[in-house]
């Protein structure tokens, strides 16, 4: 008789080794998706642990389940500003971007894998999306500091184009088993996915708000799994209904995540530990899935299908569709290296099993092995991509503790743990002496493990904490108090912003910052934008000037408001 407790055991020291892979992840620079499949993959038939998991409907329903409560979390975390500013390149590369990877890469493995065209473009379907968990985990969890616009462009084009990868996958799918005629139906079968996605996601997200502020619960333990289920729901009823339910689901927390909650930061702490989880499991289900005698048995096939994935149907897509979003030559060379892959190629590589088709197995080895190239390279080489590109930027400091004020259920207020790192601008400075704004104050500073009642005569040493109360609109001016000062850092030829008023001439720029621009001196730098700028500007938009870039950052009823000036600076200098 099998027992559960051995299952339990044995379930949990890979979910603790998954935990503790995170930290070898940062030490050593790799995606810690890679270490979540290598263990998967040691603990399966050909590796130490020997079990075997052959179960592709239980695997189908796990990286399911995992993959929506990420795109749930991802939701919760997307700002509604921030998707206005990319909808239109985001959504492109989500839609025509996918279509036009899955036909190229489809095209190319058709004939390098010798199969029939309509089996080469399954295969390209599958591995066509750029996949959430993978994004979010290494723009996130690496610290890939990149421009709000770039970061966000990538983050909701990943979180937004599973429902057109899974259309062409069971599109094609059911052409090759001939449920499916060419034509109307196909078109028809993506629109109700699209639209029965989006309108039952944002529907969803609206009453889910009212019920999660209104109900009045009386443990605060609820409400975050109260928002699960409202994403859960939201999930269900459009897949039943014929929908895209990861559309749903993301479109459900992106309602939910930019509208005030109760016990907020409590909601935001579970989903981040809940979309962690689901990422473990979900990477060591697939893992032990794999056989990887068989998996690499392909890697010849596996290396020209990445290579012409990578080198030549991303950046196809890209370069076909973002350049008439004023996306500069660099920016468009990363975001055709951010093509990654992760679970959801893997998901619908199960697709041709489920359904038995003959070259079923093949494909799925194909892809699985696809998947860790992607995953490998790409994700690993990241971060240096971005900083040879001059992309990449020092991420925002990260606080350790953010707590609700959980005895007023409806104030709009954090206690917010500031650690005083040697280079803050708070270290070595009285309490009075520091900016804050109005609603913000310190509530206490932690010393050697003694509490110090503040007072405006209080000096702050390295390696205090400070506990500052504050509504939570001041949250990014307080942080900058706290943050590292500028110019502490030592690191060479890096790209860096500095942003102005738009009303600031071009003399002021030569003037206080020694930036000589071939223009009247008269002139403000929103003038000159708009002046060289074709239509209306946006924020994002740019122009490059003489040893710099002038960015659009704010618009107003006015014109341009504010302005970023972005040079190659040598902060050894």
């Amino acid at each position: 008789m099998v027992t559960i407790e051995p299952i339990l055991l044995f379930a949990a020291i890979l979910v603790l080794l998954g935990v503790l892979s995170s930290k070898i992840s940062n030490r050593a620079s790799v995606p810690v998706l890679v270490l979540f499949l290598v263990l998967g993959m040691l603990a399966g038939s050909e590796g130490v642990g020997r079990i075997e998991f052959e179960n592709y409907e239980l695997a189908h329903a796990i990286g399911t389940l995992a993959l929506a409560l990420i795109l749930f979390d991802g939701g919760l975390r997307t700002p509604m500003d921030a998707v206005r500013t990319v909808g239109k390149p985001a959504v492109l590369l989500a839609t025509v971007g996918v279509l036009i990877t899955a036909l190229t890469t489809g095209a190319a493995a058709a004939w390098i894998l010798g199969l029939p065209l309509l089996y080469g473009l399954l295969l390209g379907s599958i591995v066509s999306s750029t996949d959430a968990a993978a994004v979010f985990s290494i723009l996130r969890g690496q610290g890939v500091g990149l421009d709000e616009r770039l970061a966000t462009t990538l983050e909701v084009e990943s979180g937004t184009n599973d429902p057109m990868a899974i259309f062409l996958t069971v599109g094609f799918i059911q052409l090759i088993t001939g449920d499916l005629e060419p034509g109307i139906s196909v078109f028809g079968f993506f629109v109700v996915q699209l639209v029965m996605g989006a309108g039952v996601g944002l529907a969803v997200g609206w009453i889910g708000v009212g019920l999660v502020n209104r109900i009045n619960l009386d443990a605060a333990g609820l409400y975050p799994i109260l928002v699960s289920t409202v994403g859960v729901i939201s999930f269900a009823v459009t897949a039943i209904l014929g929908g895209s339910g990861f559309l749903a689901v993301y479109l459900t927390g992106l309602v939910l995540g930019n509208r005030e909650l109760v016990f907020r930061r409590g909601i935001f702490l579970f989903h981040d530990g809940a979309a962690w989880l689901a990422q473990i499991t979900m990477f060591l289900a697939l893992g032990l899935l794999s056989v990887p005698s068989s998996v690499f048995s392909r890697a010849g096939e596996g290396l020209l299908v990445a290579a012409a994935l990578t080198f030549v149907a991303r950046p196809v897509a890209v370069f076909a569709l973002l350049p008439a979003f004023r996306f500069r030559l660099r920016e468009l060379l990363l975001v055709s290296w951010v093509g990654l892959k992760g679970a959801v190629p893997i998901i619908l590589a199960i697709y041709p099993l489920l359904f038995g088709l003959p070259n079923g197995q093949l494909l799925f080895e194909v892809v699985f092995f696809v998947v860790l190239v992607s995953v490998l390279v790409q994700g690993w080489t990241l971060p240096m991509a971005a900083g040879r590109l001059g992309l990449q930027k020092a991420p925002l400091p990260t606080f350790p503790v953010t707590l609700d004020i959980t005895s007023l259920r409806h104030v709009d207020a954090d206690i917010v743990e500031y650690a005083i790192g040697p280079d803050s601008r708070a270290a070595g400075r009285r309490l009075k002496d520091l900016p804050l704004p109005e609603g913000a104050v310190v509530a206490m500073v932690g010393r050697e493990h003694r509490a110090v009642p503040p007072s405006g005569s209080t000096w702050l040493k390295p390696d205090d904490y400070v506990f500052v109360v504050l509504n939570r609109e001041l949250r990014t001016m307080v942080d900058r108090v706290f943050s590292p000062a500028p110019g502490l850092a030592r690191e060479p030829e890096r790209l860096v912003e500095f942003p102005l008023p738009a009303s600031t001439t071009v003399g002021e720029l030569e003037e206080f910052y020694g930036i000589k621009l071939d223009a009247d001196s008269g002139q403000s730098l929103g003038r000159l934008i708009e002046e060289s700028l074709d239509g209306v500007p946006l924020p994002g938009d740019y122009i490059e000037k003489e040893g710099c870039v002038l960015v659009v950052r704010e618009v107003g009823k006015d014109g341009v408001e504010h302005v970023g000036i972005e040079l190659m600076v040598d902060e050894e200098r």
